[in-house]
Protein backbone atom coordinates (compact mmCIF):
# COMPACT_ATOMS: atom_id res chain seq x y z
CA UNK A 1 0.00 0.00 0.00
CA UNK A 2 1.49 3.09 -1.16
CA UNK A 3 2.57 5.77 1.60
CA UNK A 4 -0.12 8.52 2.31
CA UNK A 5 2.80 10.87 2.09
CA UNK A 6 4.12 10.06 -1.03
CA UNK A 7 0.36 9.70 -3.01
CA UNK A 8 -0.31 12.04 -5.62
CA UNK A 9 -3.35 13.68 -3.32
CA UNK A 10 -0.81 14.69 -0.55
CA UNK A 11 1.21 16.14 -3.09
CA UNK A 12 -1.23 18.51 -4.46
CA UNK A 13 -2.37 19.60 -1.05
CA UNK A 14 -1.22 23.02 -0.29
CA UNK A 15 -2.04 25.06 2.55
CA UNK A 16 -4.11 28.18 1.69
CA UNK A 17 -1.84 30.70 3.69
CA UNK A 18 1.59 32.35 3.84
CA UNK A 19 4.97 30.78 4.19
CA UNK A 20 5.27 27.25 4.52
CA UNK A 21 8.28 26.12 6.83
CA UNK A 22 8.74 22.27 7.33
CA UNK A 23 8.57 22.55 11.04
CA UNK A 24 5.27 25.11 11.07
CA UNK A 25 3.10 22.37 8.91
CA UNK A 26 0.32 20.98 11.15
CA UNK A 27 0.83 17.67 12.07
CA UNK A 28 -2.54 16.27 10.89
CA UNK A 29 -1.78 17.19 7.36
CA UNK A 30 2.21 15.84 7.80
CA UNK A 31 0.06 12.73 8.12
CA UNK A 32 -2.12 12.65 5.76
CA UNK A 33 -4.78 12.45 7.71
CA UNK A 34 -5.69 16.05 8.53
CA UNK A 35 -8.31 16.19 5.97
CA UNK A 36 -10.49 13.42 8.24
CA UNK A 37 -10.13 15.92 11.76
CA UNK A 38 -12.09 18.85 12.07
CA UNK A 39 -10.44 21.86 14.28
CA UNK A 40 -12.27 22.79 17.15
CA UNK A 41 -11.70 26.72 18.27
CA UNK A 42 -9.69 25.94 20.56
CA UNK A 43 -7.63 23.98 18.24
CA UNK A 44 -7.38 26.87 16.03
CA UNK A 45 -6.61 29.69 18.84
CA UNK A 46 -3.67 26.84 20.38
CA UNK A 47 -2.18 26.53 16.43
CA UNK A 48 -2.31 30.47 15.77
CA UNK A 49 -0.72 31.18 19.26
CA UNK A 50 2.16 28.72 18.76
CA UNK A 51 2.68 30.59 15.20
CA UNK A 52 1.58 27.66 12.76
CA UNK A 53 0.94 29.50 9.73
CA UNK A 54 -1.46 26.48 8.44
CA UNK A 55 -3.65 26.52 11.14
CA UNK A 56 -3.34 30.67 10.83
CA UNK A 57 -4.57 30.17 7.09
CA UNK A 58 -7.17 28.17 8.12
CA UNK A 59 -8.59 30.12 10.49
CA UNK A 60 -8.25 33.44 8.12
CA UNK A 61 -10.31 31.07 5.41
CA UNK A 62 -12.79 30.58 8.30
CA UNK A 63 -13.08 33.80 8.96
CA UNK A 64 -13.68 34.90 4.98
CA UNK A 65 -16.54 31.99 5.12
CA UNK A 66 -20.06 33.46 4.70
CA UNK A 67 -21.29 29.71 6.68
CA UNK A 68 -22.89 30.06 9.53
CA UNK A 69 -21.54 27.61 11.21
CA UNK A 70 -18.03 28.45 10.26
CA UNK A 71 -19.06 32.05 11.38
CA UNK A 72 -20.13 31.07 14.51
CA UNK A 73 -16.36 28.87 15.19
CA UNK A 74 -14.53 32.00 13.72
CA UNK A 75 -15.88 34.55 16.07
CA UNK A 76 -15.16 32.24 19.08
CA UNK A 77 -11.66 31.52 17.23
CA UNK A 78 -11.25 36.02 17.51
CA UNK A 79 -12.72 36.50 20.64
CA UNK A 80 -10.10 34.16 22.69
CA UNK A 81 -7.45 35.56 19.79
CA UNK A 82 -8.45 39.31 20.83
CA UNK A 83 -6.17 39.19 24.55
CA UNK A 84 -3.36 38.53 22.25
CA UNK A 85 -3.53 41.26 19.85
CA UNK A 86 -3.03 45.10 19.19
CA UNK A 87 0.71 45.01 19.71
CA UNK A 88 1.74 45.53 16.02
CA UNK A 89 1.87 48.59 13.72
CA UNK A 90 -0.67 48.63 11.27
CA UNK A 91 0.42 49.94 7.60
CA UNK A 92 -2.48 50.69 5.26
CA UNK A 93 -0.95 51.26 1.42
CA UNK A 94 -2.71 52.63 -1.33
CA UNK A 95 -2.42 53.96 -4.53
CA UNK A 96 -3.96 54.33 -8.10
CA UNK A 97 -3.72 51.14 -10.29
CA UNK A 98 -0.14 50.50 -11.76
CA UNK A 99 1.53 52.23 -8.74
CA UNK A 100 3.71 49.36 -8.39
CA UNK A 101 2.47 48.64 -4.74
CA UNK A 102 2.85 45.01 -4.95
CA UNK A 103 6.59 45.11 -6.17
CA UNK A 104 6.87 48.00 -3.42
CA UNK A 105 5.44 45.98 -0.48
CA UNK A 106 7.98 43.30 -1.42
CA UNK A 107 10.81 45.73 -0.91
CA UNK A 108 9.53 47.48 2.17
CA UNK A 109 8.68 44.34 3.66
CA UNK A 110 12.05 43.04 3.71
CA UNK A 111 13.38 45.89 4.96
CA UNK A 112 11.58 46.31 7.82
CA UNK A 113 12.53 42.30 8.47
CA UNK A 114 16.15 43.30 8.09
CA UNK A 115 15.94 46.66 9.72
CA UNK A 116 13.68 46.36 12.48
CA UNK A 117 12.98 42.45 13.11
CA UNK A 118 10.03 40.70 14.35
CA UNK A 119 7.60 39.21 11.55
CA UNK A 120 5.27 40.75 9.11
CA UNK A 121 1.92 39.91 7.34
CA UNK A 122 0.46 41.16 4.40
CA UNK A 123 -2.98 41.50 3.95
CA UNK A 124 -3.57 41.84 -0.04
CA UNK A 125 -6.87 42.72 -1.21
CA UNK A 126 -7.70 41.44 -4.89
CA UNK A 127 -10.77 43.13 -6.27
CA UNK A 128 -13.51 40.60 -7.33
CA UNK A 129 -15.20 40.39 -10.60
CA UNK A 130 -18.61 42.03 -10.59
CA UNK A 131 -19.73 39.77 -13.39
CA UNK A 132 -17.87 36.29 -12.25
CA UNK A 133 -17.09 37.39 -8.74
CA UNK A 134 -13.81 35.89 -9.20
CA UNK A 135 -10.42 36.98 -8.02
CA UNK A 136 -7.14 36.55 -9.69
CA UNK A 137 -5.08 36.84 -6.56
CA UNK A 138 -1.70 37.37 -8.02
CA UNK A 139 -0.48 39.99 -5.72
CA UNK A 140 1.46 36.81 -4.44
CA UNK A 141 3.73 36.12 -7.42
CA UNK A 142 4.81 40.07 -7.83
CA UNK A 143 6.24 39.91 -4.11
CA UNK A 144 9.07 37.42 -4.68
CA UNK A 145 11.27 38.30 -2.00
CA UNK A 146 8.49 38.22 0.49
CA UNK A 147 7.17 35.17 -0.41
CA UNK A 148 10.25 33.00 0.57
CA UNK A 149 11.53 35.23 3.13
CA UNK A 150 11.04 32.74 6.89
CA UNK A 151 9.38 35.42 8.87
CA UNK A 152 6.36 36.78 6.44
CA UNK A 153 2.93 35.77 5.86
CA UNK A 154 1.08 36.63 2.72
CA UNK A 155 -2.60 36.63 2.49
CA UNK A 156 -4.53 37.34 -0.91
CA UNK A 157 -8.10 37.80 -0.70
CA UNK A 158 -10.75 38.51 -2.81
CA UNK A 159 -12.70 42.35 -2.02
CA UNK A 160 -15.99 39.84 -2.49
CA UNK A 161 -17.92 42.26 -3.92
CA UNK A 162 -17.61 44.59 -0.63
CA UNK A 163 -17.82 48.30 -0.50
CA UNK A 164 -14.46 49.64 -2.17
CA UNK A 165 -13.36 46.28 -2.24
CA UNK A 166 -12.01 46.28 1.11
CA UNK A 167 -12.55 42.52 2.27
CA UNK A 168 -15.05 42.31 4.78
CA UNK A 169 -13.55 40.46 7.27
CA UNK A 170 -9.94 42.57 7.05
CA UNK A 171 -9.92 43.30 10.79
CA UNK A 172 -10.70 40.32 12.26
CA UNK A 173 -7.85 38.88 9.74
CA UNK A 174 -5.16 41.46 11.49
CA UNK A 175 -6.68 39.84 14.68
CA UNK A 176 -5.67 36.53 14.08
CA UNK A 177 -2.22 37.67 12.72
CA UNK A 178 -1.18 39.46 15.46
CA UNK A 179 -2.22 36.64 18.07
CA UNK A 180 0.44 34.76 15.49
CA UNK A 181 3.15 37.00 16.56
CA UNK A 182 2.73 38.97 13.60
CA UNK A 183 4.23 42.69 15.06
CA UNK A 184 3.92 44.40 11.44
CA UNK A 185 0.98 44.58 9.29
CA UNK A 186 0.28 45.64 5.89
CA UNK A 187 -3.01 45.93 4.30
CA UNK A 188 -2.58 46.75 0.09
CA UNK A 189 -6.27 47.82 -0.61
CA UNK A 190 -7.09 47.46 -4.77
CA UNK A 191 -6.58 51.37 -5.35
CA UNK A 192 -7.95 54.72 -5.15
CA UNK A 193 -11.80 54.57 -3.84
CA UNK A 194 -13.95 54.28 -1.24
CA UNK A 195 -11.71 51.32 -0.07
CA UNK A 196 -9.32 53.53 1.58
CA UNK A 197 -11.76 55.05 3.77
CA UNK A 198 -12.20 51.23 5.36
CA UNK A 199 -8.25 50.65 4.99
CA UNK A 200 -7.96 54.00 6.87
CA UNK A 201 -10.41 53.07 9.78
CA UNK A 202 -8.07 49.87 10.70
CA UNK A 203 -4.52 51.03 10.16
CA UNK A 204 -2.14 52.73 11.94
CA UNK A 205 -0.39 54.93 9.00
CA UNK A 206 -2.15 55.07 5.74
CA UNK A 207 0.54 54.90 3.05
CA UNK A 208 -0.29 56.84 -0.61
CA UNK A 209 1.78 55.46 -3.08
CA UNK A 210 1.65 57.80 -6.46
CA UNK A 211 3.35 58.11 -9.86
CA UNK A 212 4.93 60.99 -11.98
CA UNK A 213 4.64 61.99 -15.59
CA UNK A 214 1.11 60.98 -15.99
CA UNK A 215 -0.19 64.37 -16.63
CA UNK A 216 -1.86 66.48 -13.98
CA UNK A 217 -0.89 64.76 -11.07
CA UNK A 218 -3.19 66.51 -8.92
CA UNK A 219 -5.96 65.54 -10.79
CA UNK A 220 -5.21 61.66 -10.78
CA UNK A 221 -6.18 62.11 -6.83
CA UNK A 222 -9.37 62.81 -5.10
CA UNK A 223 -9.09 65.31 -2.00
CA UNK A 224 -10.55 63.19 0.30
CA UNK A 225 -7.77 60.47 -0.42
CA UNK A 226 -5.05 63.21 0.08
CA UNK A 227 -6.65 64.25 3.63
CA UNK A 228 -6.42 60.93 4.97
CA UNK A 229 -2.97 59.83 3.89
CA UNK A 230 0.11 60.15 6.83
CA UNK A 231 2.77 60.24 3.85
CA UNK A 232 2.20 60.22 0.17
CA UNK A 233 5.43 58.59 -1.73
CA UNK A 234 6.12 58.75 -5.52
CA UNK A 235 7.79 55.89 -6.75
CA UNK A 236 9.66 55.19 -9.89
CA UNK A 237 11.97 58.08 -9.40
CA UNK A 238 14.64 56.61 -11.43
CA UNK A 239 16.52 57.57 -14.73
CA UNK A 240 14.71 59.81 -17.05
CA UNK A 241 11.84 60.07 -14.10
CA UNK A 242 13.67 61.61 -11.64
CA UNK A 243 13.22 65.53 -12.44
CA UNK A 244 9.48 65.00 -12.80
CA UNK A 245 9.13 62.67 -9.89
CA UNK A 246 10.64 65.88 -8.14
CA UNK A 247 8.44 68.01 -9.47
CA UNK A 248 5.08 65.59 -8.28
CA UNK A 249 6.61 66.01 -5.17
CA UNK A 250 6.90 70.01 -4.90
CA UNK A 251 3.38 70.16 -6.47
CA UNK A 252 1.73 67.48 -3.55
CA UNK A 253 4.09 69.22 -0.63
CA UNK A 254 2.49 72.55 -1.81
CA UNK A 255 -1.15 71.44 -1.96
CA UNK A 256 -1.18 69.82 1.50
CA UNK A 257 -0.68 72.65 2.82
CA UNK A 258 -3.90 73.93 2.03
CA UNK A 259 -6.39 70.98 3.89
CA UNK A 260 -7.06 71.32 7.65
CA UNK A 261 -4.12 70.07 10.00
CA UNK A 262 -4.72 66.78 10.85
CA UNK A 263 -6.26 65.52 14.16
CA UNK A 264 -2.86 63.71 14.69
CA UNK A 265 -0.78 66.88 14.95
CA UNK A 266 1.67 64.88 12.02
CA UNK A 267 2.27 67.13 9.22
CA UNK A 268 1.97 64.56 5.74
CA UNK A 269 5.48 63.96 4.61
CA UNK A 270 6.04 63.71 0.82
CA UNK A 271 8.91 61.94 0.02
CA UNK A 272 10.23 59.84 -3.73
CA UNK A 273 11.85 56.54 -4.33
CA UNK A 274 12.49 53.12 -6.75
CA UNK A 275 11.07 50.13 -5.72
CA UNK A 276 11.92 48.54 -8.94
CA UNK A 277 15.57 49.32 -7.87
CA UNK A 278 14.98 49.86 -3.99
CA UNK A 279 15.99 53.23 -3.74
CA UNK A 280 14.89 55.75 -1.38
CA UNK A 281 12.92 52.79 1.00
CA UNK A 282 15.43 53.45 4.23
CA UNK A 283 13.88 56.86 3.91
CA UNK A 284 9.64 56.02 3.68
CA UNK A 285 10.21 53.66 6.52
CA UNK A 286 12.23 56.37 8.86
CA UNK A 287 9.34 58.27 8.06
CA UNK A 288 6.73 56.16 9.23
CA UNK A 289 8.49 54.93 12.17
CA UNK A 290 8.80 59.09 12.87
CA UNK A 291 4.86 59.25 12.80
CA UNK A 292 4.57 56.05 15.29
CA UNK A 293 6.50 57.63 17.92
CA UNK A 294 5.12 60.86 16.87
CA UNK A 295 1.51 60.04 17.67
CA UNK A 296 2.38 57.41 20.81
CA UNK A 297 3.70 60.24 22.66
CA UNK A 298 0.79 62.51 21.98
CA UNK A 299 -1.90 59.89 22.84
CA UNK A 300 -2.95 59.57 19.99
CA UNK A 301 -2.07 56.25 18.56
CA UNK A 302 -4.45 55.17 21.63
CA UNK A 303 -7.50 57.65 20.70
CA UNK A 304 -7.71 56.22 16.58
CA UNK A 305 -7.19 52.31 17.95
CA UNK A 306 -10.42 53.44 20.23
CA UNK A 307 -12.08 55.35 17.61
CA UNK A 308 -11.05 52.58 14.72
CA UNK A 309 -12.90 49.96 17.43
CA UNK A 310 -15.99 52.23 17.66
CA UNK A 311 -16.16 52.63 14.13
CA UNK A 312 -16.06 49.10 13.59
CA UNK A 313 -18.80 47.80 16.25
CA UNK A 314 -20.94 50.41 14.26
CA UNK A 315 -20.23 48.17 11.07
CA UNK A 316 -20.36 45.28 12.44
CA UNK A 317 -24.25 46.11 13.07
CA UNK A 318 -24.98 47.37 9.94
CA UNK A 319 -23.71 44.11 8.42
CA UNK A 320 -25.47 42.24 10.75
CA UNK A 321 -28.76 44.06 9.85
CA UNK A 322 -28.41 43.68 6.18
CA UNK A 323 -27.77 40.36 6.47
CA UNK A 324 -30.96 39.25 8.83
CA UNK A 325 -33.22 41.15 6.23
CA UNK A 326 -31.94 39.42 2.99
CA UNK A 327 -31.43 35.79 4.57
CA UNK A 328 -35.02 35.90 5.88
CA UNK A 329 -37.28 33.22 3.99
CA UNK A 330 -40.28 35.67 3.76
CA UNK A 331 -38.03 38.33 2.41
CA UNK A 332 -36.43 36.63 0.05
CA UNK A 333 -39.87 35.34 -1.38
CA UNK A 334 -41.09 39.27 -1.11
CA UNK A 335 -38.29 40.70 -2.29
CA UNK A 336 -38.60 38.85 -6.19
CA UNK A 337 -42.33 40.06 -6.11
CA UNK A 338 -41.09 43.68 -5.18
CA UNK A 339 -38.72 43.66 -8.01
CA UNK A 340 -41.12 42.80 -10.63
CA UNK A 341 -43.83 45.56 -9.95
CA UNK A 342 -40.77 48.00 -10.20
CA UNK A 343 -39.55 46.31 -13.54
CA UNK A 344 -43.27 46.45 -14.51
CA UNK A 345 -43.43 50.68 -13.59
CA UNK A 346 -46.36 49.45 -11.39
CA UNK A 347 -44.65 50.27 -8.08
CA UNK A 348 -41.21 53.45 -7.79
CA UNK A 349 -38.45 51.50 -5.81
CA UNK A 350 -38.63 53.79 -3.06
CA UNK A 351 -42.37 52.55 -1.74
CA UNK A 352 -41.31 49.03 -2.73
CA UNK A 353 -38.64 49.00 -0.53
CA UNK A 354 -40.72 50.86 2.25
CA UNK A 355 -42.68 47.85 1.97
CA UNK A 356 -40.30 45.29 2.28
CA UNK A 357 -39.15 47.10 5.41
CA UNK A 358 -42.37 47.39 7.11
CA UNK A 359 -43.11 43.75 6.31
CA UNK A 360 -39.83 42.71 7.72
CA UNK A 361 -40.28 44.57 10.78
CA UNK A 362 -43.72 43.62 11.10
CA UNK A 363 -42.22 39.87 11.27
CA UNK A 364 -39.30 40.56 14.19
CA UNK A 365 -42.70 41.40 16.18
Amino acid sequence: MEHPENSEEYKGLTVNSGVEQPSNVNPYLKRGCFKHRTLTANDYVEGILKGDVSVLGQAVTLVESLNPTHQTVAQEVIEKCLPHSGKSIRVGISGVPGAGKSTSIDEFGVHVLEEYGGKLAVLAIDPSSERSKGSILGDKTRMEKLSVHPKSFIRPSPSAGSLGGVARKTRESIILCEAAGYDKIFVETVGVGQSETACHSMVDFFLLIQLAGTGDELQGIKRGIMEMADGIVINKCDGNNVDKCQLAASQFRNALHLFPAPESGWTPEVLTYSGFYGLGIKEVWEMVYRYIDFVKTNGYFEHRRNEQAKYWMYESINEQLRNSFYQHPTIKTMLEAGERLVLEGKQTSFVAAKHLLDAYFALLH
